[in-house]
């Protein structure tokens, strides 16, 4: 009998008796949890978990998922459940720093991720991905200054909209949304940027870490919020430098590194495994 796999994922108010309502639920219904993770937030006392599990083809989902309603409302949960063969659409937003997005172009092709790139909007010309094969991928050049980013962002959410996404990935998009904007896209856009100890904002960040001689550089992967690169962590990594590296090798290493951690922040996001809770995250690994 053919089967179909499901992400279960919910939040709520921690109290006795929450896994438990869950799987008997998903058993009476004729499911078998294939992985289960939770957690308990003890400082803000929440309650998170993710499920995956199989049901039968023919028995379909739609009473399941009103036993679920039923709990959502008795335990006041969030709940999101969706089939795994289910391709997500995403938009992707790209400036002149291209390598994030031929990353992310590369393992779609590999199928590395699983996703639909809906759209890529830059803000420069296609002219300036020729090098690229972008195939048939719905391209939208959208210049934006100070007098015209409203009208741009507007356009930017239609996008969004009336192509179906579901995600948002800045990558390497260098300008920053409005909080209006940010707000829109809560919790379904991923943004990436560099880290540094200490930290060097504005232009040229891996020529000021040198003339400082950091030791160790990184790259954040994050939600937007309007608070500019302080939006809730869903992955980072790091790697350390020597006073022998120059600044045009600590940005070919800052290239790497934010590539890496772009990937599997948005990886992390497709397959349900990050849950918000407040300014972080709870992110299940497999």
């Amino acid at each position: 009998m053919p089967h179909r796999n499901y992400i279960l994922t919910l939040s709520c108010e921690d109290r006795p008796g929450i896994v438990a309502a869950v799987s008997s639920h998903l058993f009476q219904s004729g499911a078998n949890i294939l992985e289960s993770s939770q957690y308990d937030d003890p400082d803000e006392n929440r309650f998170f978990m993710r499920i995956t599990f199989a049901v039968a083809a023919e028995k379909g989902i739609a009473a399941l998922e009103t036993g679920l309603d039923a709990l959502r409302q008795q335990y006041g949960m969030q709940v999101r459940l969706v089939p795994v063969d289910e391709r997500p659409k995403v938009l992707i937003l790209v400036s002149k720093f291209d390598h994030c997005l031929v990353d992310l172009l590369y393992r779609v092709r590999t199928g590395e991720l699983d996703m639909d790139i809906a759209a890529i909007i830059s803000n420069h010309p296609r002219e300036a991905f020729d090098q690229f094969d972008l195939r048939d991928i719905p391209f939208h050049y959208l210049p934006v200054t100070a007098a015209t980013k409203p009208a741009q962002e507007a356009e930017v959410a239609r996008l969004f909209r009336e192509t179906g996404a579901e995600l948002a990935i800045l990558a390497r998009y260098m300008q920053v949304l409005s909080d209006e904007l940010a707000e829109s896209f809560a919790g379904r856009c991923i943004n990436i940027h560099h880290s540094f100890l200490p930290g060097f904002k504005g232009a040229k960040p891996y020529h000021q870490a040198h003339e400082r001689g950091v030791k160790l550089i990184g790259a954040t992967a994050h939600y937007v919020t309007g608070d500019l690169d302080e939006g809730p962590i869903i992955e980072q990594d790091v790697e350390r430098i020597s006073h022998a590296d120059t600044p045009d090798g600590l940005v070919a290493k800052g290239r790497d590194i934010e590539r890496r951690v772009l990937s599997r922040a948005v990886a992390l996001h497709l397959s349900g495994r990050v849950l918000l809770n407040g300014t972080r995250t709870v992110v299940f690994r497999d």
